[in-house]
């Protein structure tokens, strides 16, 4: 197989990014961002984010998770705490958040450290889910091996008759991380690929250091 994609070329244009315009907290500034590209850019889902752990057997490994809240303390999201990236946080908590929003040609990118969030704070959110979502965090050993679609759908059927009419209780391996950020960049493609990128870099006092950095 033999795929030559050299040719494949992209102008960017939508926007720029002034160190001088920029607040002295990245999340105010993640948060504009967020805003409008949720109003106004065709994105399916917003808050689409890519999780990279260092894996227990060394290598590092992305996926796609949804960030479910963001405050100045950070970014969280939810998940099985069993599952492969549960174990990876467990043993290595140093992890990388990406957003990629292609619409708004921008980027953010956060180096920070992931701690599991209150117990309480988990029970609402699970709450809050469909049923339907509930269930399929008790069916899931999320990671583990499974023998076929068939089994997994009849253990699904299971709960669903066992807590019909009942509320359906948050399993203890499922919960939400929070990812404090030490380092969040921005990124907002340019012609000529001279693009913006504005770093912050979190400080001793807890403050932000801002700098630009080359493209």
């Amino acid at each position: 197989m033999d795929k030559d994609l050299s040719n494949y070329r992209k102008t960017y244009q939508k926007g720029e990014l002034r160190a001088h315009e920029v607040p002295e907290n990245p999340l105010e500034l993640f948060q504009k961002w967020f805003y409008e590209v949720d109003m106004y850019f065709s994105e399916d889902e917003t808050n689409a984010m890519t999780l990279a752990t260092i894996g227990l057997d060394g290598y590092p490994k992305n996926r796609v998770v949804l960030l479910k809240k963001y405050t100045y303390e950070g970014f969280i999201f939810y998940t099985n705490y069993k599952s492969e990236k549960g174990k990876a946080i467990e043993a290595n908590p140093n992890v990388c958040l990406s957003f990629f929003w292609h619409a708004a040609e921008r980027q953010v990118i956060i180096k920070g450290t992931a701690e599991k969030i209150a117990e309480n704070l988990s029970d609402g959110y699970f709450e809050s889910r469909p049923r339907g979502s509930q269930l399929g965090a008790l069916v899931s050993n999320q990671s583990e091996v499974v023998k076929n679609r068939a089994y997994l759908e009849s253990e699904l059927s299971k709960l669903e008759t066992k807590f019909e009419g009942k509320d359906i209780p948050r399993p203890k391996h499922w919960g939400g991380y929070i990812v404090k950020p030490v380092e969040i960049e921005f990124w907002q493609g340019r012609p000529n690929r001279l693009h913006d990128r504005i770093l912050y870099t979190l400080q001793k006092d807890y403050n932000w250091l801002i700098n630009r950095l080359s493209p």
